[in-house]
């Protein structure tokens, strides 16, 4: 019977091994966050197209400053005043240098004695001077001082929100107070203050900018720092004894990137509008001088018998400030962790 119940090597099979390895497969390519990012902002057709039209305009503000400077922009010219826009090879009307007088359509450039060779792609404003030209400048001058806005949200709002938020307690109290007060002012009494005591121009714009517009980003830093001060990794950090500048940058502003990217993206068409509409009421810069605020006050003033005036300066400050929106709109969607599929 034992001899029955004893077991041989050949009575055992050895059994074959299925190795899934399709399983074990990575479904999708491994990136990084910037390139997740990058991958997911290139889907959004209108975020991409925002993209390309804002480098388009900045490469043409700032790429023209050779040939559009203000010399040639403050010089009159009253045989070439109020031209309409032509623009060579277009036979529409309204582009082709005629303007209509009652039911009749005249050829502006004609009857001004205008050489064949010589047109105005935007027309001419009051003064002779091309409106193109103006524009280019004027987007430069707004683009400018929404830079600078960028400039004081990353410099002052990301610096003042972490060390707010940083250090908590009494000192984030006292630190929160001050910015609620600079909130309560309106930044258009800012303003006002800046021209008492400064001329008007773009320099006054800025430094209303820079008194006022890094607030907001200092309140989205604070209240992201207090959350991410009690994670693991900062704690470890801390631990280790490293010092709050080195924890800040080397694990706080990466973490915090996201939030400062879309922030300032959503500062800049502020800042474009908000100095439009100082140059518009006559407060901001002022002639010779021009921006897109200056170019709508003077269009305005025709604009019942010389709309083109006021209508290409408008046109291309909505495009920017739309651009830039969409943009960011964008770009929120493309670094919100939520949003991932």
């Amino acid at each position: 019977m034992e001899e029955k119940m004893k077991l041989r090597p050949e009575d055992f099979q050895a059994l074959e091994v299925k190795e899934e390895l399709d399983a074990e497969k990575i479904a999708a390519p491994s990136l990084t966050f910037t390139q997740d990012a990058w991958r997911r902002l290139k889907k959004n057709k209108r975020a991409v197209i925002s993209l390309f039209i804002i480098l388009f305009m900045i490469v043409v503000a700032f790429g023209s400053t050779p040939f559009v400077n203000r010399d040639t922009l403050v010089k009159s010219q009253p045989q070439y005043a109020n031209l309409p826009a032509k623009i060579p090879g277009v036979n529409i009307n309204g582009f082709n240098g005629k303007a209509k007088v009652g039911d009749v359509w005249v050829d502006k450039y004609a009857q001004a004695g205008v050489s064949k060779d010589k047109y105005f792609v935007m027309g001419t404003d009051y003064l002779g001077r091309s409106l193109a030209q103006r524009i280019v400048y004027g987007t430069k001058i707004s683009l400018i001082v929404a830079l600078v806005a960028t400039f004081f949200d990353l410099t002052i709002g990301v610096t003042y929100g972490i060390v707010s938020g940083w250090k908590g307690g009494r000192t984030d109290n006292v630190m929160q107070r001050i910015i609620e007060v600079i909130s309560s002012i309106p930044s258009l009494v800012i303003v006002v203050l800046m021209l008492v005591v400064f001329k008007p121009g773009i320099g006054s714009i800025i430094l209303a900018i820079a008194i006022s517009s890094w607030t907001t980003m200092a309140r989205m830093i604070r209240a992201e720092t207090l959350q991410l001060k009690s994670q693991e990794y900062v704690l470890a950090a801390r631990t280790l004894g490293q010092s709050p500048t080195k924890i800040a940058w080397k694990h706080l502003v990466p973490n915090l990137s996201s939030i400062i990217i879309i922030q300032t993206m959503y500062t800049i068409p502020t800042a474009i509008f908000f100095e439009a509409f100082l140059s518009f009421i006559g407060i901001g810069i002022s002639a010779p001088e021009t921006s897109l605020g200056v170019l709508l006050n003077e269009g305005q003033k025709n604009f019942q018998f010389l709309p083109y005036q006021m209508w290409y300066p408008a046109i291309v400050l909505c495009v920017l400030m739309i651009s830039f929106n969409l943009l960011g709109d964008g770009l929120r969607d493309a670094f919100d962790p939520k949003t991932r599929r």
